[in-house]
């Protein structure tokens, strides 16, 4: 049987998981009746509700009698470690552009990554039925893309798609065509077969599975020979120890599920049953002359942060797992499936070192810790500084922000304060186009700031660039916050009587602790309030003053924007109801005392 592997590669928000619902369609996976939904393949509950891919997933589909294994891949930088792995799979690749955006920071990255594995590029041009929309200048960039990339000369003749995913048609020009059969003949007609090496069996595992019935799956692609069922088999691992083992079931990809079947030949994707202490990258071999295929290499993470036990007044009253170590085994097992994520011991027994991508990727960690019911704390993110040549360096970022002209130089004053410099400056219709470089420390709490000062309008990117030296001090937050002084209740008498000193981020009648941080004040400095004051009653009624409290609603952080918000003596409780802001220090006193040595100290 003829195969065809496809990864799909593109900037946050470009179509990707849409054409995939296209492709699904259009090869009559479903009954024609069948309610399927929109995003099909984002089948995680946090994938739905941000709209984002996190997880890559594949899927396979027969057209005109060849089958076609297709993977969705995420877009956000965050997870680039997603995408570089499942790329080993793939022949070639399909690079989705929005006809107006262009190519952005991350389409830039996932290409190189493509580029370098010396697979066979393919362009679709996506959102051609929108506005103030440019196709053939956008098909002028990608060009320029690939060549500023050092693509060869095949891959530099690539073809080219136009349409909209979401109309449902792409075309091999700017006509509106039916449906996308174009781009299907495309897919069979510019996409390679495997190339199929002579010599025994080789399978490298880029993906992992979990049954609760088979344990975990290897899934990759049958470089050479062919593996069967029963088939005694040599695990080759990166340190080079080989172990002896069993396939016990073989399956293949069909549709949205897996097939089983008795042998998998050179080419095709498959996932294995029965095979033991593995992790991504071994490679799975014959037994006579096991051979190991190159490691991937995955870029180093860039951010680190304190995961640590919740040792908040209100331990345990909500989470199922709330002991250290319950919290170490759950990292652990993050770090088999989640290949850009380290985690270190720290000095302290109750508190874990866990090096991520970036805020995103660190908080789609949090946020799925959270709902399976554990209680941690997290401290403020750092960026990870290393030492270059005896001279302190940092992480700089390239950082693209479109925004309508009105709101530019605000923009670039904001980042300018965090030492950020811009490169260029070019207008897109009614959008300023705008780089800069900037160092990583500079993006935390950016976001928050700049959609306050553009009114929402502004659409920022950012990408890992490389290590420059040091820059100095950036200003972090300018005001201070509201400390509760007491565990109680929250009271609206009280909370009405502080509103002049700032907004707060509870409403009345909520349960706060002592050094629990309940607001944002309007100064600078921190200030410590009493929220849970009742009001005193006496006989005497003044007519019509009583009980007309009209407070503001509270200001809700979601989970990135809580931890973009807090500073150094900060941290954040999470638990699978609550999330709440609290020093890292709760006794007043012992604050002042240790504010006072640190004064000391840089004296």
């Amino acid at each position: 049987m003829d195969i065809r592997n496809i990864a799909i590669i593109a900037h946050v928000d470009h179509g990707k998981t849409t054409l995939v619902d296209r492709i699904l369609h259009t090869t009559k996976v479903f009954r024609d009746n069948q309610e399927t939904g929109e995003l099909i393949m984002d089948s995680n509950d946090l994938e739905r509700e941000r709209g984002i891919t996190i997880f890559s997933k594949n899927a396979a589909v027969t057209y005109k009698g060849v089958k076609i294994n297709v993977i969705d891949t995420p877009g956000h930088a965050d997870f680039g470690g997603e995408v570089e792995r499942v790329l080993k799979m793939a022949d070639g690749v399909i690079l989705l552009v929005d006809a107006f955006e262009g190519p952005m920071p991350q389409t830039r990255f996932v290409l190189q990554k493509a580029l370098a594995l010396g697979l066979k590029p393919m362009v679709v041009i996506n959102k051609v039925d929108k506005p103030n929309c440019r196709p053939d200048e956008v098909h002028d960039a990608v060009f320029e893309l690939f060549f500023n990339l050092d693509a060869s000369e095949e891959q530099l003749d690539f073809p080219t798609f136009y349409g909209s995913g979401k109309n449902g048609w792409f075309n091999s020009s700017l006509e509106q065509s039916e449906d996308i059969t174009p781009l299907m003949d495309g897919i069979l007609q510019y996409v390679p077969e495997p190339k199929i090496a002579e010599g025994p069996l080789q399978l490298q595992v880029t993906s992992l599975d979990y049954s609760s019935f088979l344990g975990r799956i290897a899934i990759g692609k049958v470089a050479r020979g062919t593996i069967k069922e029963n088939q005694p088999i040599a695990l080759v691992q990166a340190d080079g120890t080989i172990k002896k083992q069993r396939v016990k079931e073989l399956y293949v990809f069909e549709g949205m599920g897996k097939r089983k079947v008795t042998e998998v030949v050179a080419g095709d994707l498959c996932a294995v049953v029965g095979i033991e202490d593995f992790t991504i990258g071994d490679t799975i071999a014959d037994q006579e002359n096991p051979e190991a295929l190159p490691i991937i290499s995955v870029d180093e993470p860039t951010m680190n942060m304190l995961f640590s036990i919740n040792n908040s007044p209100f331990f345990g009253k909500d989470g199922k797992f709330v002991t250290s170590r319950h919290l170490r085994d759950r990292l652990v097992k993050e770090t088999e499936k989640n290949l850009a994520l380290r985690v270190v011991d720290t000095d302290s027994a109750d508190s874990f070192l866990v090096y991520g991508r970036g805020i995103l990727h660190l908080g789609v960690l949090v946020e799925t810790m959270r709902r399976e019911g554990y209680e941690l704390t997290i401290g403020q993110p750092q960026v990870i500084v290393k030492e270059i040549n005896g001279v302190k360096s940092e992480p700089f970022e390239t950082l693209v922000v479109d925004v309508p002209q009105e709101y530019a130089s605000k923009v670039i004053d904001l980042v300018t304060r965090r030492k950020g410099e811009m490169l260029v400056m070019e207008t897109k219709g009614d959008m300023q186009h705008l780089e800069f470089e900037i160092p990583s420390r500079g993006l935390l709490g950016l976001r928050t700031q700049m959609l306050t000062n553009t009114a929402g309008e502004a659409v920022m990117n950012h990408r890992f660039n490389e290590y420059k030296p040091w820059k100095g001090p950036i200003p972090g937050r300018n005001n201070g916050v509201l400390i509760a002084k007491e565990a109680g209740s929250t009271t609206a008498y009280s909370i009405d009587k502080l509103q002049d000193r700032g907004f707060f981020f509870v409403d009345p009648g909520e349960e706060v602790y002592k050094g629990m941080v309940i607001g944002e004040s309007n100064k600078p400095g921190d200030m410590v309030v009493n929220p849970n004051e009742g009001k005193k009653l006496t006989n005497m009624r003044a007519s019509g003053s009583d009980g007309t409290v009209s407070l503001p609603p509270k200001r809700q952080l979601s989970l990135e924007e809580c931890m973009e918000y807090i500073q150094q003596d900060e941290c954040i409780e999470v638990t699978p109801n609550f999330i709440r802001m609290r020093k890292v220090l709760l006794d007043e006193n012992e604050r002042a005392r240790v504010a006072k040595q640190m004064k000391a100290e840089a004296l």
